[in-house]
């Protein structure tokens, strides 16, 4: 049995249709909430059981036949601005779980994130020795709480077995829909185009960085699911791990993509950045891959445009949209 806490999210639902179909049982942690549309994610691949996280505590205290949990649950907003709520969800509660997973020799997958880098400054080398760990400086809250997970991860000397830290680079992909303003780009930009207007990028906020010239390690959801599925069997060491493609693209490279995908003409405006945003905006990222590879991992990627049209033409262009 594996538990899946925020698995009634973006990830966590596709996992969760990739696990199903591979014949292994699952419980969801998760909220569905009130007249919301994360019901939707699971359409098509309903869950044997969903847990309220406010009852985790009792059912890991009942339930003994768990061989993994894979943590995905968090407060991921990188505008977040309460403190108290970030801390106690996306530490205190990892390292609830940790220990659960320490004490039952449990295989323990937990969601760390790109945005522990910074603006990059550092480099984007998930090397987990406290000296490199220490370098890095989290533009926002949501990073800064990672890190620090990751940081206090890296110092354990009782572990689960087998246990993996996992940075997400830029996800995109089907069963994003609830997220709102923290959908993908990918989403965004098509959402412009069906509407009728034009793709709007935001202008740089650097000098020495033509608008549209920003680039990240954008990565299509179904290449995370594979590497998940991957370290839930793999007999690696314990380990952070980058989670991207291994190759930075241009948000214009996006922009022509998703026009191409829609089979339009490319049109983009650019847009000042928000005042919110500048200052914490990550103008480049891109994940080394070399440790993932290292122990065993051999998929290939699928390449920005080989991602986008399979989003756009198999689920946003679709009636049924959901995986």
């Amino acid at each position: 049995m594996i538990l899946v806490t925020g698995g009634a999210g973006f990830i966590g639902s596709n996992l969760h249709a990739a696990l199903v179909a591979a014949g292994q049982d699952v419980v969801i942690c998760d909220w569905l909430g009130q007249d919301g549309p994360k019901w939707r994610n699971f359409l098509h691949h309903p869950p044997a059981a969903i847990i309220r996280p406010e009852s985790l505590d009792e059912y890991l205290a009942e339930d003994m036949q768990i061989t993994a949990i894979v943590h995905l649950g968090a407060i991921s907003e990188t505008t977040a601005r309460d403190g108290d709520h970030v801390w106690h969800t996306n530490v205190t509660l990892s390292q609830k779980l940790w220990h659960w997973c320490a004490q039952r020799s449990v295989r323990f997958i937990y969601a760390s994130s790109a945005s522990t880098y910074g603006d990059g400054a550092a480099g984007f080398d998930d090397d987990m020795s406290l000296e490199a760990l220490r370098r890095l400086k989290p533009l926002n809250l949501y990073g800064w709480s990672k890190h620090a997970f990751d940081l206090w991860a890296a110092q354990q000397v009782v572990a689960p077995p087998h246990w993996a830290g996992v940075k997400f680079f830029n996800v995109y992909g089907p069963n994003e829909y609830h997220k709102g303003k923290m959908i993908s780009v990918v989403k965004v930009k098509h959402d412009e185009l069906q509407a009728g207007g034009p793709v709007r990028l935001f202008k740089s906020d650097r000098a020495d960085i033509a608008d549209g010239a920003q680039q990240r390690d954008f990565i299509h959801v179904d290449d995370v699911v594979a590497a998940l599925q991957f370290l839930l069997v793999a007999p690696q060491p314990g380990g952070i791990y980058n989670l991207g493609t291994g190759v930075a693209r241009s948000y214009a490279d996006l922009a022509h993509a998703v026009c191409a995908a829609n089979g339009v003409a490319e049109r983009i405006e650019y847009i000042d950045m928000p005042e919110a945003l500048r200052g914490q905006y990550q103008s480049f990222t891109q994940a080394r891959m070399e440790r993932l590879r290292e122990i065993g991992f051999a998929h290939q990627f699928l390449t920005l445009e080989q991602g986008v049209e399979s989003y756009v033409k198999n689920h946003l262009l679709q009636a049924d949209q959901y995986r």
